[in-house]
């Protein structure tokens, strides 16, 4: 993907005793700030071509198991034994990571306009449910109408006024007059 990748390995190392003489003698006492960074940034470099920039995100065990196999292969001929390869840290450049940032901001909006869609439809829904409702409600009243007359009508009234009339007794705001006489008590007119 031509990103850059920076990765961070730590290895365990040991030589194998019985070739230090060869490995002084050809190497050097410092062999393993000799070898060791040379066959790592070789080996590293193969492995994570192998490889694009998701995958590595998302394979990083394969991607660390690779390096390790062929790491500990290489180093073998130089006579040093890998007790332990692993990945520590793996990041991108800033614009890889910024466009994944991006990427994830963009399916969560998705997302969300995805659920505010259902959340439309469910409410379509069940509007038109409640209007079928109502419509077979006042269906059925217009039946119950035709059939029995204007007495449910009457009834409906007669328990609206009573709980009108409740409602008005119990507010302490409320005063009741006999019909025609006057409201202003007794001030001049």
């Amino acid at each position: 993907d031509l990103q850059n990748v920076n990765i961070t390995l730590r290895i365990l190392f040991r030589p194998v005793t019985a070739q230090l003489p060869r490995i002084f003698t050809s190497i050097g006492e410092d062999y393993d700030e000799r070898v060791l960074p040379s066959i790592t940034t070789e080996i590293l470099k193969s492995v994570v071509a192998r490889f694009d920039a998701g995958e590595l995100i998302t394979q990083r065990e394969l991607v660390s198991r690779q390096v390790s196999e062929d790491l500990t292969e290489r180093a073998a001929t130089f006579g040093l034994i890998l007790d332990d390869v692993s990945l520590t840290h793996l990041t991108f450049g800033k614009e890889f990571t910024e466009a994944v940032e991006m990427k994830q901001v963009a399916q969560q909006e998705a997302e969300r306009a995805r659920f505010i869609v259902e959340k439309a439809e469910q409410q379509k829904k069940a509007a038109v449910i409640s209007a079928e409702g109502d419509s077979k409600a006042a269906e059925l009243i217009a039946n119950s109408l035709a059939t029995a007359g204007d007495g449910l009508i009457e009834l409906r009234k007669l328990e609206a006024a009573e709980d009108i009339a409740y409602q008005l007794s119990r507010s302490r705001n409320i005063t009741y007059l006999p019909s025609g006489q006057s409201v202003l008590l007794q001030l001049p007119q």
